[in-house]
């Protein structure tokens, strides 16, 4: 089967030839984001981007902009065929192909909220999402794929820390507990997560880190709602349907 990404692929490749980009010489550019020029000056310090585990880049196309998050950053300057003629089995390619979608789209007025939220809109956010997962489903059991300390404090807060469980890739947090919740092994642990809780709160990354596939497979498998939150996933979204949160976003 091909992947979620591929499948975004041959929807932009579509798009281009509808608008002819393909046949110009559309210049776009993607470059590496300072901590502060993608999240600006938040009062808490403990988000992944500020912490340097991740980074956000930035693709321009025309007069617009698309984000992705990654760890594995590129810069990139062409055309959007040659974007389109990359493969995308490395995790550098895939984030500069997202990004490039959510600009693109953006310019077409497509999709919204491509930029990450600034200074205090993060924390906002998080309390929107925890808020709307309990209005919407009441107090499930929640797992949370992609460890945001933002989202996850406001979870355990509406939630109680017992009906929320987070899996992540970063050493550091595996076998903790933060504000009260589990934190297991994105390597090992993603089918127990999933076949424990009720709702699948993912990171939208993982679309550029090629777990999105596998995620869905399993929430499917277990018969379990999976939504996705941020920015990454803007485009692809709107492109495929994903169920997405995203609350605070430029």
């Amino acid at each position: 089967m091909k992947s979620i990404i591929e499948k975004a692929k041959e929807k932009l490749q579509e798009i281009v030839a509808e608008h002819n980009f393909g046949d110009e010489l559309v210049e776009v550019t993607v470059g590496t984001l300072t901590a502060e020029e993608a999240i600006g000056s938040p009062s808490r310090q403990d988000f992944p981007l500020l912490e340097g585990r991740e980074v956000m880049i930035e693709a321009r196309f025309r007069d617009s902009y698309g984000q992705a998050f990654t760890d594995r950053p590129n810069e990139f300057k062409g055309s959007l065929n040659d974007v389109l003629d990359m493969t995308l089995e490395s995790t550098d390619n895939r984030a500069v192909f997202d990004a490039t979608l959510n600009a693109v789209m953006s310019h077409l007025g497509m999709v919204t909220g491509v930029r990450h939220c600034h200074d205090e809109e993060p924390e906002k956010c998080a309390g929107e999402i925890a808020q709307y997962i309990l209005e919407k489903f009441g107090r499930v059991k929640l797992g949370m794929i992609g460890y945001q300390p933002a989202i996850l404090e406001n979870l355990v807060t509406t939630l109680g820390a017992d009906n929320v469980r987070c899996t992540d890739l970063n050493p550091k947090n595996i076998g903790t507990k933060k504000f009260g919740a589990e934190i297991w092994d994105g390597r090992t642990d993603t089918e127990r997560l999933i076949s424990w809780c009720d709702i699948v709160l993912a990171t939208s990354s993982t679309v550029v880190n090629a777990t999105y596939d596998e995620i869905k497979t399993l929430a499917d498998t277990h018969g379990k709602r999976l939504i996705i939150f941020g920015v990454t996933g803007a485009g692809i979204s709107a492109l495929l349907g994903l169920e997405r949160l995203c609350f605070q976003p430029h």
